[in-house]
């Protein structure tokens, strides 16, 4: 693979001065129609060995473009907050919006690498980390971004001379250090780690060009060249904005049955059992978030449901059981401006919980799959794609110990119009009721039918769908707590633990303990004495 460059490439001076001018306004001008259209982002990936001139390219692209609309994003090792998250987190939140160029030196593919040499992961979980990537820059190429990766490869003997050169003179002295003189050591393992890792990420989407990086002017023409090329054809190719269609339901069950009209909307609670039943798991869930192996883990839920299907007063029940402190509630409405220029879960991603903390999302990234589905929000190949894309974000999410818990509130349509018809005479719930509301009932078949294929494609073994019978709301606000409750314990249990013989705990270890112990199980205990 990098056979080609390592022929000798070179740009004599006066063929790069006669270049660049030509270049530069080219440059500039296809930028300026990227910014002012907003077509889609522009994802540059400089990688290579130490001294083959990345940052110098860099450099040189800000002295060309405008610097107004660039931006570098440098990643070394993970900080503490980003070890705390998915791996690919940190660079969900750095992805340039439409119409603006971001250059990565360093990229998702650094730490894989790093990892591999360093002999912390295996060959194989570095093919999984590269089957990682491909399904992240493909979701990239679907929502629109231009994508343009470039490893800068020099020979063993160029490396050495390239960092004596560097050393050698005053002005870029300070460019060398003895970490990379260290990693000329490595040289041959670097290749034979990037070499496959390349091969298996260089896609039609998102493919590698190996340049020589030798000689100075050849790189950076080269990389300024094709970067305006790539520009030029592909604002060529920007069509105009054609409309999505709704699309109707197209799944027919003969005997009328689903998962949701299966559902028995019948149970009830009384109000007593409900009070008893709220009080204990609210004790348990705070005694679990208490738990000295939560700190190592972080919570998930997630609600969706019909509307007026009761998902706020769930939330309400939970964050009774926390502190304040410990929590964060997303309600998630149409997407902002700026959330429009960034592939859609782009939002979700940052707001991820930290290791001992949870996130509420009041309706979630599912909107892909149900309200903008049924609506005609987006073509019918977004939504299609997006279930893999949802199960590849919260896998992400499992691998690191959050805690998935997905919540589907079903009510019947006679139920809603009760609900709704409430919240009419109410003053101080008027405000929930929406015209969109009264519409969305015309729309009741379509909607089950879009909730029934996204239960049946993501409801996975680490992020499982609830489906919670919710016509009586104390039914539903336990129904929920408890699997919340259950769901945490054998995920804290799973991944850690306790020992046998704990050690003594103090007065807030012993309550906790004691609200995991159901009641009957301690009456029985007494019993036996």
């Amino acid at each position: 693979m990098f056979e080609s460059a390592e022929i000798g490439h070179k740009v004599s001076k006066s063929a790069f001065r006669e270049a660049v001018p030509a270049l530069r306004t080219a440059l500039l001008q296809a930028q300026a129609e990227l910014f002012d259209k907003k077509p889609f982002p522009v994802l540059v990936i400089i990688s290579g060995q130490d001294g083959a001139g990345k940052g110098e390219t860099i450099n040189m692209l800000y002295e060309w473009m405008d610097a107004r609309f660039l931006s570098t994003l440098a990643f070394a090792h993970p900080t503490e907050e980003e070890r705390q998250q998915p791996p690919m987190w940190r660079y969900w939140r750095s992805l340039p919006p439409k119409g603006r160029v971001g250059i990565f030196a360093g990229s998702w593919y650094s730490e894989p690498i790093r990892q591999h040499i360093a002999g912390d992961i295996s060959r194989e979980q570095l093919d999984a980390r590269a089957t990682q990537i491909n399904r992240f820059e493909g979701m990239l190429a679907q929502e629109g971004a231009l994508i343009l990766k470039f490893w800068f490869h020099l020979s063993k003997d160029a490396q050495r001379e390239r960092l004596k050169e560097l050393e050698s003179d005053p002005r870029t002295a300070w460019r060398v250090s003895p970490w990379n003189w260290e990693r000329v050591k490595t040289y041959d393992q670097l290749q034979d780690t990037a070499g496959p890792l390349l091969r298996m990420t260089s896609t039609a989407w998102a493919p590698w060009t190996v340049l020589e990086a030798a000689d100075d002017r050849y790189r950076s023409l080269t990389v300024g060249q094709m970067l305006l090329k790539a520009l030029q054809e592909r604002l060529a190719q920007v069509p105009a904005p054609a409309p999505a269609q709704a699309v109707n339901p197209t799944r027919v069950d003969p005997d009328g049955l689903n998962i949701l009209s299966a559902l028995d909307l019948s149970h009830r609670l009384s109000p007593q059992s409900y009070k008893t039943e709220l009080a204990h798991w609210q004790s348990r869930l705070a005694g679990l978030v208490r738990d000295p192996r939560f700190q190592n883990r972080a919570l998930v839920c997630a609600f969706e449901g019909a509307d007026a299907a009761g998902k706020g007063g769930a939330i309400r029940r939970i964050c009774s059981a926390l502190d304040a402190r410990q929590y964060q509630v997303v309600p998630v409405a149409a997407p902002s401006e700026e959330e429009r220029l960034q592939p859609y879960l782009w939002r979700f991603w940052r707001q991820l919980p930290r290791k001992g903390t949870i996130t509420l999302f009041d309706r979630t990234w599912y909107g892909r799959v149900l309200v903008e589905r049924v609506e005609g929000f987006c073509q019918p190949k977004d939504w299609q794609r997006a279930y893999t894309e949802i199960n590849d974000f919260e896998h992400g999410m499992t691998d690191v110990g959050i805690v998935v818990v997905k919540f589907w509130l079903q009510i019947s349509q006679e139920e809603q119009l009760k609900r709704f018809q409430e919240r009419e005479s109410v003053p101080f719930k008027r405000y929930k009721l929406t015209d969109e509301d009264w519409r969305n009932r015309d729309k009741w078949d379509a909607y089950q039918q879009a909730v029934c294929d996204m239960v049946e494609r993501t409801s996975t073994a680490s992020a499982p769908w609830t489906l919670v019978e919710g016509n009586d709301k104390r039914h539903a606000r336990v129904k929920i707590l408890r699997t919340v409750c259950e769901q945490l314990e054998a995920a804290l249990n799973h991944l850690d633990p306790l020992p046998e013989k704990p050690p003594r705990a103090n007065k807030v270890g012993k309550a906790a303990q004691a609200i995991k112990k159901p009641k009957d199980e301690k009456k029985a205990s007494k019993a036996k004495r």
